[in-house]
């Protein structure tokens, strides 16, 4: 049976070792000590005795016996010789009783390398076990700015609470989130039965999506299994049959293609203005109504952003009142949000409008649950295929914010006030400053994040003693307060300047003609798994700005100009030679940054003092928000 059994893996070894040589690689194991770190660049760590996964195996520790296996692992030494005999003896032994042996082997960046045992491994893999013990030693390298150095030392601290070595990700900081997606705490230990329950969720998990061919896909299974219980509630994952497994992981396929795309984002900067087919012009189909729904987060009374998209709401309604239909639904929060949506889909609504960044996973598991339905997200930067999101160029308003401040400062100080640090709001801050800085050289922005724990926003803003002060963009109707848009300080009353204005109202009318003319389809190329995110802004009508009576008739004038020029994509605000806090961000003077630059930004102009918080210095609401949109989601 031995010698059978090592003639089928000597084909095996030889068909492999072929294989490779056509290809250019090279056909033997892997060895060590040929990519091993500098002496002085490493130290080694004793992890005693694991369980080593059988696939992470890839090479010996020396070169000795690379040579006599195929790069599988598979003998390339003919039968008759003293190392076939010993192979067959091992395969026999395996049968009959099981190897217990455990091997000796280094692990380096999440790969082993095997010192002692090379045959019991070759043997093991040939019969298809899962893993072997083996005492490892691990190698640790110096810590540099390489992507896959960076991931394995975020590995070692998430090993450090979860001695998981069976998954490895592509993307840096999916480690941590792992841990949130199970449950746990950031360095929360975890015992002997939560690591028995994701072994099993996982392994199952893995059997159903390379059968559904993960394994030609360029990511690895911890990158997919990652992606699907941030859609899907880790521990009701446990109770699932196989072929419930087997439909999600169908239905969910399209995001883990996304995953493989170098770029993820297909950002849409302007409505789609391919034409329609003469024939459906002259041959209309009939359509049904649409009913839409809008899910806010707070209320419009509470809130001044659920308040805009409050209006564009109604603005629909005015432009389009025999032709659909809406209704809306208040106080979404993390645990409603899916029977809001259910409850929208049950109702009969076949668009949705969900407009907030944290609700966007349950938007994309509804819209996977529910084919038949458009359902788009108010976020930037958010890369799932089953829904389409969407977000305003304010940074373009901001600019002009930066400019009527920067004329209107009396000390050359002004005060800026975000809310979260998510995509979009950095390159808002930044806008205003340069905008400041164009018309007042001298121009210093002092920055407040409004969503900071324990701390006393309005006496951070007097202490920075500014002249101008830009605050939330506009007025809220519950509240009296006038502290919205760029405003002076006069004693305890603000002066309003100018305010900056999201047309949701232009948004939503432009694309729901899209879709009640037909275009809608052709933003969809079948072709690409990318995400599509309309990025829309002055030029659309989507953003602008209201400036008061009290503006200067120069600056007012100013203002139009820049305005123009803006939305005749004559000018860009990020354009020319741009500096950070830390150094030159762009030294070319004919060059702007792309939108993709300017939207995941993630730097602070020159003159800009303060800093970007981390999420453990926000409040846990801000977490929420920051959780899928996040600069700084490490």
């Amino acid at each position: 049976m031995g010698r059978e059994d090592y003639a089928k893996a000597y084909r095996l070894g030889k068909k492999d070792y072929q294989a490779r040589m056509l290809r250019g690689e090279k056909p033997t194991l892997e060895v060590l000590d040929d990519i091993m770190p500098d002496k002085g660049s490493y130290f080694e760590q004793s992890l005693g005795l694991v369980q080593i996964p059988i696939d992470q195996i890839v090479g010996t520790k020396t070169v000795g016996r690379s040579s006599s296996f195929a790069g599988n692992f598979m003998p390339i030494l003919r039968d008759g010789t003293e190392f076939a005999a010993k192979w067959s003896n091992l395969s026999t032994t395996h049968v009959e009783e099981g190897i217990r042996d455990p091997i000796k082997a280094y692990e380096y960046m999440n790969k082993f390398y095997v010192e002692e045992g090379n045959k019991r491994v070759s043997v093991m893999k040939y019969f298809g076990v899962v893993s072997i013990p083996g005492n490892v030693t691990r190698i640790v390298p110096k810590r540099t700015d390489e992507k896959e150095n960076k991931i394995y030392f975020e590995f070692m601290d998430f090993y450090q609470a979860a001695p998981i070595n069976y998954i490895w990700f592509t993307q840096e900081g999916s480690f941590a989130r792992l841990q949130e997606a199970v449950g746990k705490k950031p360095g929360e230990l975890w015992n002997e039965d939560e690591l028995l329950k994701f072994s099993y969720i996982y392994t199952r998990f893995t059997a159903e999506y390379k059968a559904k061919g993960g394994s030609k896909l360029s990511i690895t299974p911890a990158d997919a299994f990652l992606a699907f219980i941030t859609l899907y509630d880790y521990d009701e994952l446990e109770d699932k049959t196989t072929n419930e497994l087997k439909e999600l992981i169908t239905k969910t396929w399209e995001e883990f293609e996304i995953l493989q795309e170098d770029q993820e984002i297909d950002l849409r900067m302007k409505p789609n203005q391919e034409k329609k087919p003469l024939i459906n012009i002259l041959h209309p189909l009939t359509a049904p109504k649409l009913k839409i729904a809008f899910i806010y987060e707070k209320t419009p009374g509470t809130s001044a952003w659920t308040y805009a998209h409050e209006l564009g709401r109604l603005y629909l309604e005015q432009t389009f009142p025999e032709e659909l239909n809406t209704i809306f639904y208040e106080n979404g929060t993390q645990e409603n949000i899916s029977s809001l949506l259910d409850q929208a889909i049950a109702e009969g609504c076949n668009l949705i409008f969900t407009t907030t960044p944290s609700f966007v996973q349950a938007s994309v598991k509804a819209a996977i649950a529910n084919p038949n339905v458009h359902i788009l997200n108010c976020s930037l930067n958010t890369s799932h295929r089953y829904i389409r999101t969407y977000y305003s160029r304010m940074h373009e308003a901001k600019f002009l914010m930066g400019a009527i401040a920067g004329a209107m400062a009396q000390n050359d100080r002004l005060s800026y006030v975000a809310d979260y640090p998510i995509y979009g709001s950095i390159a808002n801050i930044n806008a205003f400053a340069l905008g400041a800085k164009m018309i007042n050289p001298r121009a210093t922005v002092y920055l407040e994040w409004s969503s900071l724990k324990e701390a006393d926003l309005e006496e951070r803003v007097r202490k920075a003693n500014a002249s101008c002060i830009s605050g939330r963009d506009m007025v809220i109707p519950e509240e009296a307060s006038r502290f919205f848009g760029i405003y002076h300080l006069e004693g305890e009353h603000p002066r309003s300047l100018a305010m900056p204005l999201y047309h949701w109202g232009k948004f939503y009318e432009q694309l729901i003609r899209t879709i009640m003319d037909g275009t809608w389809k052709y933003d969809d190329d079948p072709s690409s798994t990318k995400a599509i995110n309309y990025w829309w802004g002055m030029a659309e009508g989507v953003i602008d700005v209201v400036c008061s009576h009290r503006l200067p008739i120069g600056t007012k004038r100013l203002v139009e100009l820049l305005k123009a020029t803006i939305s005749s994509e004559v000018f860009n605000p990020f354009s020319g030679i741009l500096y950070s806090q830390s150094g030159i961000v762009q030294d070319d003077p004919d060059k702007s940054l792309s939108p993709e630059e300017i939207m995941t930004m993630d730097w602070l102009a020159e003159n800009v003092v303060g800093s970007i918080p981390k999420k453990e210095e926000l409040t846990e609401h801000a977490e929420a928000v920051i959780k899928q949109q996040g600069v700084n989601n490490g």
